[in-house]
């Protein structure tokens, strides 16, 4: 059976029994534990969890006591919850990894299975096979604001549409350094609603000063003022320059995919459909904006591109991401600021 993606999973628990075992990997750790709280919830009362749920790590779990966790049988409820994270730990050749797997032959109808795999690793066949196997891979951009302000409502801080676009802008689809964030600004505004200063002063991040906004300035060719925001980006929490040439690699991809479409005679709102399908298809996070918006921004800046421009610009963000990404890095924003500065001289080059 195909994995269930991370909204597949709610809705099944809404209206569906529970399965006895779920397995839950993909690259989005904060959204994992979203899961699982959504399965406790609904597997286990909250007065009986105290008696009825045990989590371990899976590098500490022998064969006996992995069998001693499973097997044990309820008190005073219908079912009890065992949680193991980071599965991923295990050998293939583990005790406690056979062990596991001689039970999910025969899992316990009195006991929900929640296996926990850290990272963005690939998922483990054999685990996927038994039970239901939950993919949770990032937000997709068109839903990272709404979790900000859902997220939020959660540890009691009222934000408005500024503050979430701003914040999503700064941080992206990256959930953990979101929650970070979130907690900063309830912890110094307290009861009163967060506003876009209140972001600026705390989490160190100025409207007009986002990675995304030097993506557009860098696309749109206009060297300066990105090489401007170098600085203030690069000293925000969260951001590197791996980050930003991602970014810019991004945007530079779908500019690509618009000017192809541009050149093979498509009109612009024709070309932008065809970018918002790839989006939708791609799943791409961390865009600070809708699909929509994104599409008509990457098909204005297509204009800007002739075709053989951007595969020299894409093959210097590569490099310039394999620079960062090596064991001697001497200077980071030299290497951003030389990749923006030659969006401005690839005509030459593509010549």
């Amino acid at each position: 059976m195909a994995a269930l993606t991370f909204d597949a999973l709610l809705r099944s628990l809404k209206h569906g029994a529970l399965d006895t075992v779920y397995y839950l990997h993909g690259e989005d750790d904060v959204l994992k534990e979203e899961a699982v709280r959504v399965l406790l919830d609904r597997a286990l009362d909250p007065a009986a969890r105290d008696f009825n749920l045990d989590t371990r790590t899976a590098a500490d779990l022998e064969p006996h006591s992995l069998r001693a966790l499973v097997d044990t049988p309820p008190m005073l409820a219908d079912r009890r919850v065992v949680i193991i994270r980071g599965v991923e730990q295990w050998r293939k050749t583990a005790n406690a990894r056979a062990e596991l797997l001689r039970y999910l032959e025969r899992p316990s109808p009195t006991t929900l299975l929640i296996l926990l795999q850290s990272g963005d690793e690939k998922p483990e066949a054999d685990l996927a096979r038994h039970g239901t196997a939950v993919v949770v891979d990032r937000l997709s951009a068109e839903r990272v604001e709404r979790w900000i302000a859902h997220r939020a409502k959660q540890i009691g801080l009222a934000v408005d549409a500024d503050v979430a676009s701003l914040l999503a802008a700064a941080a992206g689809a990256d959930l953990a350094l979101l929650t970070q964030e979130l907690e900063k600004l309830r912890a110094i505004v307290g009861p009163r609603a967060a506003t876009a200063a209140d972001v600026s002063a705390v989490v160190g991040v100025r409207q007009g000063e986002t990675v995304v906004d030097l993506v557009a300035h860098a696309l749109e060719r206009r060297a300066p003022e990105a090489v401007r925001l170098l600085d203030p980006v690069l000293a925000q929490s969260g951001v590197t320059g791996v980050r930003v040439v991602s970014a810019l690699g991004t945007a530079l991809l779908g500019v690509a995919v618009a000017r192809a479409e541009l050149d093979r005679g498509a009109n612009p709102a024709r070309a932008e459909r065809a970018v918002f399908q790839h989006l939708m298809a791609a799943r791409l996070g961390g865009l600070g904006a809708g699909y929509q918006a994104i599409a008509a921004r990457w098909t204005a800046w297509a204009a800007r591109w002739r075709a053989p421009e951007l595969g020299v610009a894409l093959r210097r963000a590569l490099a310039a991401d394999r620079a960062l990404k090596g064991s001697k890095i001497s200077d980071e924003r030299g290497i951003v600021m030389e990749l923006i500065l030659g969006f401005a001289a690839t005509t030459r080059e593509a010549a």
